[in-house]
């Protein structure tokens, strides 16, 4: 499926760009040498929010053709998401709660602890690793909060579109949208922000895609300006800081409609144009395990540099160059062996589910 190629690539840069942006503030914290004079270097949320759009584009396009057709099953989804996400989430729930809370105490490094054991573990397996992610509870565990956020998401929006006739979808959709938009920058609903309950991301990724199934879009397709403004757009956002909007409310809005109209852009406005590259496209595959993997890495290669190598004899500019390669490196190596030996046993499973 043409589509769903075009935006392994996709996927795969965002990955990357989360990796640089953790790597930067690893090294800040740890006394690793750092670069700091490009903007993409700081973008690792943003990339984290085009990842949510990218999520509800795929996700209730799925969903919708599925009502669309007939065929569409509560069970199979949430079989379907439990394969693809739940195994790898809990296992790097065990390794994060296991290195912060056994391997560093025993290796007699400090790592301060802000929250209840106890408590943290519900949250994690109960899918509200973002609620832990206030309490700082260190990279491996953090990166989790975004996994929680789109679970959260799909506990509820696959029930409520379950029970949507299928030509009421896309009003029930945009009317979610405005309405979560608004309430979560209210200052009393002030816990949806505090714990980062981003849904309006995947809902406006949803809304635009299915705008698309609907033929609503086409008029897009008539004016070829409209992915390159997109595209110009996008990378101006992430290589540079000229479009810095202060105000939360605008810039979640602004960013919600750019990089869903990106997603589409790169999807469909293509001129059927279609990404082939294999390498591209398997590290688009693996990205979830990269996302996942990643801040393992960080801190295997980190340990490697501070505790065995020593940056002191070391250039700054080879130090960069060498943390940057081999975390890129080993990061893609635990992807790829993960997504081989592990993933795939439940990636089996889940096409039972389609």
């Amino acid at each position: 499926m043409k589509t769903l190629a075009n935006l392994n690539p996709l996927r795969f840069f965002l990955a990357l760009i989360v990796l640089v942006y953790h790597l930067r503030l690893f090294s800040v914290n740890q006394g690793l040498p750092f670069l700091d004079d490009f903007p993409i270097l700081d973008k690792g949320i943003e990339a984290v929010y085009m990842f949510f759009v990218l999520s509800g584009f795929l996700i209730i396009r799925i969903i919708y053709k599925e009502k669309a057709s007939g065929k569409f099953s509560k069970k199979n989804f949430y079989m379907r998401r439990v394969l693809r996400i739940l195994p790898l989430y809990y296992l790097i729930v065990f390794v994060g709660f296991t290195f912060y809370h056994i391997v560093l105490p025993y290796l007699g490094i400090p790592f301060q602890i802000n929250y209840n054991l106890t408590e943290g573990l519900l949250l994690s397996i109960f899918l509200l690793p973002n609620v832990l992610n206030y309490y700082d509870p260190g990279g491996i565990l953090g990166v989790l909060w975004s996994i929680g956020i789109e679970e959260q998401f799909y506990l509820f929006i696959a029930p409520l579109l379950f029970f949507v006739k299928t030509h009421h979808v896309i009003k029930v959709l945009v009317i979610i949208f405005i309405g979560y938009f608004i309430i979560y920058h209210l200052e009393f609903f002030f816990i949806l922000n505090k714990y980062n309950f981003v849904y309006f991301y995947m809902i406006i990724g949803g809304v635009i895609s299915i705008f698309e199934e609907e033929k609503k879009l086409n008029f897009l397709k008539e004016k070829k300006i409209v992915p390159v403004i997109v595209t110009i757009l996008v990378v101006l956002h992430f290589f540079t800081n000229y479009f810095k909007i202060e105000n939360e409310f605008l810039y979640n809005l602004y960013t919600s409609i750019l990089f869903s109209l990106f997603v589409y852009s790169i999807s469909h406005l293509n001129g059927n144009v279609e990404i082939k590259s294999k390498i591209l496209n398997y590290f688009g595959k693996i990205s979830y395990g990269i996302y996942m993997y990643h801040v393992i890495a960080i801190n295997i290669v980190a340990f490697v540099f501070l505790k065995v190598i020593g940056v002191d004899y070391l250039n700054e500019t080879i130090t960069i160059i060498l943390v940057h390669l081999f975390t890129i490196f080993l990061t893609l190596i635990l992807a790829h062996f993960s997504y081989k030996y592990f993933e795939m046993f439940f990636l089996k499973l889940k096409e039972k589910y389609r």
